[in-house]
């Protein structure tokens, strides 16, 4: 493999269309304001680099990337790629993934809007997430140990799953499918409206009016904190630990709660059914 070794370049499509390459300790900033660096390349590893210029790695096929470094001037830094692992790195600038496969991120920070759209395959483990709708449309996702804060989060996404994780978010899992949540922190506002087939299991749920219009919703084992008119036109099968604070017109399924505040039955068409040591009715 051909490598290159502490160099800097601004020029226009600077690495365009290279393979079996190492570029290690390499600096992608200056004057020129040269975009789209390693655009249409291959078998890349990719080590202790900056990345200050726009579009650097776009149609990528294959790269094993550590330690890098991208500021919020690498405006749209991975798009149509697949194949890549980075690692132990700094993600910054607004859409910093999408339309990518198979790719992995292990041990990164990131701080980019709208990241992660239209990809199949991420796999993201003990990583810390700061966006503004993250992952719209992806599929066939894996998250394990992230710590994300943002807005709108996981819109139509399907299939994925997700362990061991903080998400500090707001109206997260609209109109998804087949998304499981494992022993997580879910909080929000409108959690999962419109989602089918949302499991959550274990999960500390936190905020108001969550779940509501969902089909096939589940529920294993799970606190509510602070969730008033919860589950509203929603078909599902909930076991909670401790209290929710309200429950407006549940449509079909089974609630199972130590205590409920308030349910609020006022339409013919919800026969879902309650079971609860102590709750008053409205």
């Amino acid at each position: 493999m051909t490598t290159y070794l502490n160099e800097t370049h601004d020029e226009e499509r600077a690495f365009y269309g290279i393979s079996n390459a190492v570029l290690k300790g390499c600096a992608f900033k200056g004057a020129a304001y040269g975009e789209s660096a390693l655009k249409e390349t291959s078998n890349l590893v990719i080590e202790d680099c900056d990345f200050l210029l726009r579009y650097p790695l776009w149609h990528t096929a294959g790269a094993v990337v550590d330690n890098i470094r991208m500021t919020d001037t690498c405006r749209a830094a991975l798009w149509y790629d697949r194949d890549i692992t980075i690692t132990n790195s700094i993600l910054g600038g607004i859409k910093a993934l999408r339309e990518c496969d198979n790719m992995t991120l292990k041990n990164c920070k990131i701080n980019s809007t709208e990241f992660g759209w239209f990809c199949r395959g991420v796999k993201m483990t003990d990583c810390e997430l700061i966006s503004e709708y993250p992952f719209l449309r992806c599929s066939d996702m894996e998250f394990d140990g992230l710590h994300m804060t943002g807005k709108y989060s996981f819109q139509y996404v399907q299939n994925a799953v997700i362990r061991n994780s903080e998400l500090n978010t707001k109206d997260a899992f609209w109109h998804s499918k087949n998304v499981t949540v494992y022993d997580s922190v879910v909080k929000g506002e409108y959690l999962g409206w419109y989602s089918e087939n949302l499991h959550l299991v274990r999960c500390k749920i936190i905020g108001t009016q969550p779940l509501c219009y969902a089909k096939g919703l589940v529920l294993e084992d799970c606190e509510m904190i602070d969730c008033d008119l919860s589950f509203e036109k929603s078909d599902v099968t909930a076991v909670v630990l401790g209290e929710i604070m309200s429950v407006k017109n549940p449509l079909s399924g089974k609630i199972t709660a130590d205590r409920i505040g308030d349910v609020i039955i006022d339409d013919p068409d919800c026969q879902c059914v309650i079971n609860v040591s102590a709750c008053c009715t409205s």
